[in-house]
């Protein structure tokens, strides 16, 4: 009797009529095959790049942009009296509130940086301060959706995702996208640093560096079991076993990106047990970086971490400064003060660090949080704060990014609020029109920088033809 070969639907549909359709087909994913077969290769883009990697300081929860980078003098005059405003809060806010924070010029440009950031203000000269940011609405959720990955309520890639899908990573032991949030993971969790629908790989890898051993920073990082030259022997056979498979299934995307993290994760035992390992560093490294034990020290050591992955060609890094909302001081202002203490310093010392290592120039470095905070005071309301009435509201209105590195002006001041902060009121910058411009940085025009997915191509500024390179923000 002889034996009836099994056949797959798709191997039915490429032997009968069908088969054109996946001659097709296979034209199709040839196009994509470079990403698909390594999808971290490292690849040119497509215009001239003045950044070659990126690193997202991201002070979750919403910092007061009057309070750090955006002096109102307006206020002493103002505080405890009402002052004009045109703009709803998103809960009952009373009369004017000034910093209880001095501001002082630095450097040849004198910009005014409050005394929060008296170490980054050194690097005055080299920042490039947005005070004209603005954003869709003042609630945490949809702004984090809206400035990670482009789109406030829809699950998108975030923009460390399109990044490393379109310029892939320089170092093919590490992942491509790291974020780094201590304490655990924050609001939305991995939406912030999701791949969406673009391949699995490009999504982002979490660590929490409220950890301090790189056994427990990166996890499994070491097999107990099987020593390295018996892992490979043992993913040899795996990866043996999984290319015939695929052979036999047209080259089948996911089954490639499978193939690709086994791979990933056995060269990463050696990478990231030395990358993550700070101890590696000088004494007097350490210590410019502020780092010290326990959670305190968790930013100083994600910024010496980041700098140890950036020269080792990790594409984009993103530096939570802690889980939930930690600038999210409705109740009280001061409470700015020992989350800028924590870090103040390791800024500092990342950007010169950047600088004296030669990867400054082509490296971007991104300041800032989902949204600024209400230069009126937050009035008690029960449940939501304690009643010190010292503390603002959200502000999607207008507030403070600065950028550093990679192709920017330095010491320049684009765009300004109001009088009081309110909203942006000159040159104002939506968060739309920031991604465009880090695109454009990256060497991408981000109109034609599109993902084909369910009939559509979508990119990351959305399909609407508002967003535009902020020309005024370049070198």
């Amino acid at each position: 009797m002889t034996q009836i070969p099994y056949l797959t639907r798709r191997d039915i549909l490429a032997r009968i009529g069908m088969g054109f359709g996946a001659m097709g087909l296979g034209d199709l994913l040839a196009e994509t095959s470079s990403i698909s077969l390594n999808p971290l290769a490292a690849r040119q883009p497509p215009l001239p790049a003045r950044a070659k990697r990126v690193v997202h300081l991201f002070m979750n929860g919403g910092p007061s942009h009057l309070d750090t980078f955006d002096p109102k003098p307006s206020l002493d005059k103002y505080d405890g009296k009402a002052i004009p405003s045109p703009l709803k809060t998103e809960r009952p806010t009373g009369a004017g509130l000034k910093s209880p924070y001095a501001f002082q010029k630095y450097g040849k440009s004198g910009i005014e940086v409050s005394e929060l950031f008296a170490k980054t203000a050194q690097h005055a000269d080299d920042l490039c301060i947005i005070r004209s940011m603005h954003t869709d609405l003042p609630n945490h959720e949809p702004s984090l959706g809206l400035l990670n990955c482009g789109e406030a309520r829809l699950n998108r890639p975030s923009l460390g995702s399109w990044i490393t899908y379109g310029l892939g990573s320089m170092n093919q032991n590490l992942p491509g996208y790291i974020a780094m949030c201590p304490g655990g993971m924050p609001i939305r969790r991995t939406k912030n640093w999701q791949a969406g629908f673009l391949p699995s790989a490009f999504q982002g890898a979490y660590v929490n560096t409220d950890h301090e051993s790189v056994d427990k920073l990166v996890e499994f990082i070491r097999n107990g079991s099987l020593d390295s030259k018996r892992q490979r022997e043992q993913l040899d056979l795996l990866l043996a076993f999984n290319q015939r498979h695929l052979a036999e299934r047209q080259k089948d995307t996911q089954l490639e990106a499978r193939i690709q993290s086994f791979e990933l994760a056995y060269r990463m035992q050696m990478e990231a047990s030395d990358a993550f390992d700070i101890m590696k560093e000088p004494e007097a490294v350490r210590q410019m970086y502020g780092v010290k034990p326990g959670p305190e020290g968790s930013f100083a050591r994600q910024c010496l971490i980041a700098r140890r992955l950036l020269e080792r060609g990790v594409r984009f890094l993103q530096l939570w400064t802690g889980d939930g909302q930690p600038w999210d001081n409705h109740d009280d202002v001061l409470d700015h003060k020992p989350l800028a203490a924590k870090v103040d310093q390791p800024i500092a010392a990342l950007l010169t660090d950047l600088k004296q290592r030669g990867l400054f120039d082509d490296t971007l470095v991104i300041w800032g949080g989902e949204f600024g905070r209400t230069p009126v005071v937050e009035l008690p309301t029960p449940g939501l704060n304690a009643g010190k009435q010292r503390g603002r509201d959200h502000n999607p209105y207008g507030f403070t990014t600065w950028l550093a590195g990679g192709g920017v002006r330095r010491g320049h001041i684009h765009g300004a609020t109001d009088e009081f902060g309110f909203a942006a009121a000159e040159k104002p910058v939506h968060i739309r029109d920031l991604h465009a411009t880090i695109l454009h940085l990256l060497g991408f025009d981000h109109h034609k920088f599109t993902y084909r997915y369910a009939g559509l191509d979508y990119r990351l500024t959305g399909v609407e033809e508002g967003p535009k390179v902020v020309t005024e923000l370049l070198a």
